[in-house]
Formats: structure tokens, C-alpha cells, sequence
């Protein structure tokens, strides 16, 4: 089959990002990539004609249009009309399929209301937050695309209607508790009150009252009615093989939320914990002997990525001188190991378990889990984390190694009864080392310098990212310092090496 031309439309400078991302995902995506060809004019090469003639020449040969509306209108012709306008137009003179997606704004370029409001009378469209629920909900319409047309005739698992499944399998106070969170964390634009149907519809995961596989798996009552092996087995081993006796076995049933819940605790209850000193508050603080963060987005990335058609489940390995966690399925096309080492576009095998992950506050920010795995095991003074692809995928945080000639040791915790609860020992920090990006950040820093200075020397345009990444952690470790740290939100922020650093 000949590939369906997808014309991307919007006002360039307001959506150069969304516009590249989108180009990029339908490219690369295992599945997507197969049936579409996206266009976007950033990647035309020079050529004779008119801007003007090329662009409007390509919507009446395209299958599908594209549009992104948001807050301006964009530039005018001397009849005042936008290119968005005259493609949208044109795509509709010919017939072809529309999808328009909205970005959601507190204010809009009259026109450009004019324009949503003409899109408004005729064809569905959607509204978004952000890039990754823009790429969400066009892969949700691109495989409905597919599915109503017969090009695929089994759609992706997370996607895919569960004709077994009905809207009475759904626990509703899941769903509750799942938009108290949101709100919360992401200004989920839903309250407790709102219609369960219509939070559903808006995720992606209902349609005509027919529940999708996602949705069990993220608010089913049973999951495991439904899948049997999305369940998680955890269990701990006294040596560095997989060998009886086990002190410890277990198999968690749930929703994804419960599952990685319980097999979080799993492993935090069965590795070795330091106490320190009441001298900063009342309460002792407790450092657990690998970092909470790192194993929590380890087991995150197993449930929000595995294969759900695999008869294997995810499995939870403790031993002697490592953590494993074993995920059927393997990486998304277009994504290597090496690319896992590093900030990288986000490719979910399943979007629609993602989405409401991210929104839950499971996942941080998308794209940059495997990385903080790294760094926070830096941090703790433990090796570089191993990934490995086979018929599996494979994770291994490696522990502290125990050294009995050294005082300055931690010892395992599989060396104890399953029945025993982890050892309290004395104060000891983590090795503090700057990660490799707060080590960037201060190889090029230079003077006084504002977030769009540092963005521009690191040549990223990610300010949330770069903030938590760089900025946060040079912070906590006393690298850099505010130019006015008693005002940390004013309006002329900038910041600097650290006095005593300069010092040096």
C-alpha cells in the first residue's frame, strides 16, 4: 500500500516545535511510519516556484490535513488571509480528511477565533495541553483512521476496544482518584464532579461507550481478568544467581498505579537503610541503599512500555549484588541503547497507558526517565546501570559492593531473613558527584547568566527540562547560586557560580 500523504498545517513560528515533533514521530513509529508520510514546508528543498503555489499544491495532493490552531493567526496576504486559513480552505474545497487539534490558550488573535469557530461546524477536532497529548491524540486518530478504513484490522493493544470489557468493569473511584491527582500535578482540566465518560473520552479511552484495553489496565476493577500477565513478580534472592531457596516471592495484581506501588515496596523493604542525626528536624532522615527514584522509574518504565500481548509478565529481581527488572517486549523502532544514555524524543509502545501515567505523576517528564535512572545511581555512588535488548528487555541497577575489610560499607539485605526488616545503620551519605549535565552547565557558564542565556549556550529549548536536569541539582550541591535568592521568582533571576567556587 502506497503511503497516505499527511499535510501538517499552523502558523510555523508558534508551532515550529509540534510541527518538527510530529514530522519525527510519524516517521519513526513502528506502525505509523508504515502507512503515513508526513509534510511539513520546513523540509522542502529550495525550488523555483512560489512559496505559496508549492505548499497549496501539496494540501491537494495530500490524503490527510493536519491542522494546529492556537493563540495567532499568523501572517496575512493583502486579502488578509493566512496560509493556515487558504490550506484549510482548500483542504476542505477537496474533500480531505480534516483533523484539527487546538491548542488550549487563555487568549487568541481574533482571527484566529474566527478560524477555530468556521473548523468547529464541520469536523471533529481536539484540544491540547502540550506536545505529548498533541501526539497522543494524533495517534489516537491516525489508528482509528486505519482501523475505519480497513488498512489494519488488529490495532495496537493499548488502543484496541475490549469487546469482552463494558464501562461496568471500570472502578469509578479509581477514576476519581486518578483526576484529584492530575489536577494536582499537571492542572488536569477535570474535577472529581465532571462525567466519567467524558474524562475517558477526553484520555483516549472510550468511544461510543466501548472501553479500550487501556482503560482496564488503568482503572479496571480486575485487570487480570482481562490480562492474565500483567501481573508482576517479585522476587529476592540470598546469592547473584537465580537459585532456591527463595527467602521471597510474590505476585502483585492491579491497575498499573497498584502494581508498581507494590513492587516498589518490594524492593525498598529488602535493601539496607542508613539513619541520620534529629540535628535538621525532629525527624531522622532515612537513605535507602539504592536511590527510590531510580527503582521507581525502572519499574514505571516496565509496566508504561512492556508488551501486553506477551505471556510473560514483568519480573522484579533482588539479588545479592543487583537489582534486575526484566520487561517482555523490546525498544520501540528507531530508539538504541545508547539513545536510552540521554535526553531522547519520547516513543511509548503504548501512548495511551503513557499519557495518564505522566498525568498521575508516575512518570516525571517524558523522554528523560532512563537518564535520571543514571544519574541518580551516580549520585549514590553506584555503578552506571546496564540496559540490555534480547527476546527481553533487561535493566540492572547494580548495589553497593560489600567489602568486609572496609567500615565504609553497606551491607546486603538478601543476606538476611525474608522475615527481618532492613538494618538500620549508621549516618552515611551518598557520594555527591556532579551528573553529566551539571558538569556541561558549568563548563560553559560565564558571569551572571538568565534561563534564556543558559538554554541558548546548551543549544536545548526545553526550559523545564534544562531546569530540572541542570539548574536543580547545580543548585542543591552549591555549583551554582541565585543572583537574588531571596526573591527566587524575580522578574531579572540570573545565576552564577558559586562564591566559593570562584574562589578556588
Amino acid at each position: 500500500m502506497q503511503r497516505k500523504k499527511v499535510f501538517i498545517s499552523s502558523v510555523q513560528t508558534e508551532f515550529r516545535f509540534e510541527r518538527q515533533l510530529l514530522f519525527d514521530y510519524l516517521i519513526s513509529d513502528v506502525l505509523l511510519g508504515k502507512f503515513f508520510e508526513p509534510f511539513i514546508f520546513e523540509k522542502l528543498p529550495a525550488v523555483s516556484k512560489n512559496s505559496e503555489t508549492v505548499y497549496l499544491n501539496e494540501v491537494k495532493e495530500c490524503d490527510i490535513y493536519l491542522g494546529i490552531f492556537g493563540s495567532k493567526y499568523g501572517f496575512e496576504d493583502a486579502d488578509g488571509i493566512s496560509p493556515t486559513e487558504k490550506e484549510y480552505d482548500l483542504a476542505e474545497k477537496f474533500h480531505k480528511i480534516r483533523l484539527i487539534y487546538i491548542k488550549e490558550t487563555e487568549k487568541r488573535e481574533e482571527k484566529e477565533d474566527l478560524l477555530i469557530k468556521k473548523a468547529e461546524k464541520d469536523i471533529v477536532r481536539k484540544k491540547f495541553s502540550d506536545c505529548d497529548e498533541l501526539k497522543t491524540i494524533v495517534y489516537i486518530s491516525l489508528i482509528r483512521y486505519l482501523e475505519e478504513n480497513e488498512y489494519i484490522r488488529v490495532s495496537p493493544i493499548d488502543a484496541t476496544i475490549n469487546k469482552n470489557a463494558s464501562l461496568e468493569d471500570i472502578d469509578e473511584e479509581k477514576v476519581k482518584k486518578f483526576i484529584s491527582k492530575a489536577r494536582i500535578k499537571r492542572n488536569f482540566p477535570y474535577d472529581e464532579n465532571d462525567n466519567i465518560n467524558n474524562v475517558l473520552e477526553h484520555l483516549g479511552l472510550i468511544e461510543n461507550n466501548n472501553i479500550t484495553n487501556a482503560a482496564i489496565l488503568l482503572f479496571g476493577k480486575k485487570p487480570q481478568k482481562y490480562f492474565i500477565t500483567s501481573s508482576i513478580k517479585c522476587s529476592q534472592f540470598y546469592g547473584n544467581k537465580i537459585e532456591k531457596p527463595i527467602p521471597s516471592y510474590h505476585i502483585y495484581d492491579g491497575d498499573v498505579f497498584e502494581l508498581i506501588d507494590q513492587a516498589v515496596s518490594f524492593v525498598m523493604s529488602r535493601i539496607d537503610a542508613t539513619v541520620g542525626d534529629r540535628d535538621k528536624s525532629f525527624q531522622a532522615d532515612v537513605t535507602s541503599e539504592l536511590p527510590l527514584q531510580a527503582v521507581t522509574e525502572a519499574i514505571v518504565n516496565a509496566v508504561c512500555h512492556r508488551d501486553y500481548t506477551s505471556n510473560a509478565s514483568v519480573q522484579v529481581m533482588l539479588f545479592k549484588n543487583r537489582l534486575e527488572i526484566w520487561n517482555p517486549g523490546n525498544l520501540p523502532y528507531g530508539l538504541t541503547i545508547d539513545m536510552l544514555k540521554s535526553h531522547h524524543t519520547s516513543m511509548p509502545s503504548n501512548p495511551l497507558l503513557a499519557r495518564p501515567m505522566y498525568l498521575f505523576g508516575s512518570i516525571e517528564q517524558m523522554g528523560t526517565g532512563t537518564e535520571m535512572i543514571i544519574n541518580k545511581c551516580i549520585e549514590y555512588g553506584l555503578p552506571v546501570p546496564e540496559f540490555q535488548q534480547s527476546e527481553i528487555f533487561k535493566l540492572i541497577i547494580w548495589r553497593k559492593v560489600v567489602n568486609s575489610s572496609s567500615n565504609d560499607v553497606l551491607t546486603s539485605q538478601a543476606t538476611m531473613q525474608p522475615t527481618m526488616q532492613p538494618t538500620m545503620q549508621p549516618t552515611m551519605q551518598p557520594t555527591m558527584q556532579p551528573t553529566m549535565q551539571v558538569q556541561k552547565l558549568l563548563e560553559k557558564f560565564d558571569g551572571e547568566m538568565s534561563m534564556a542565556e543558559i538554554l541558548k549556550i546548551l543549544k536545548m529549548n526545553n526550559r523545564d527540562y534544562v531546569r530540572l536536569n541542570y539548574i536543580q541539582p547545580a543548585l542543591k550541591q552549591g555549583l551554582i547560586e541565585l543572583v537574588y535568592p531571596d526573591n527566587p521568582n524575580h522578574p531579572q533571576q540570573k545565576y552564577r557560580l558559586a562564591r566559593k567556587r570562584n574562589k578556588k
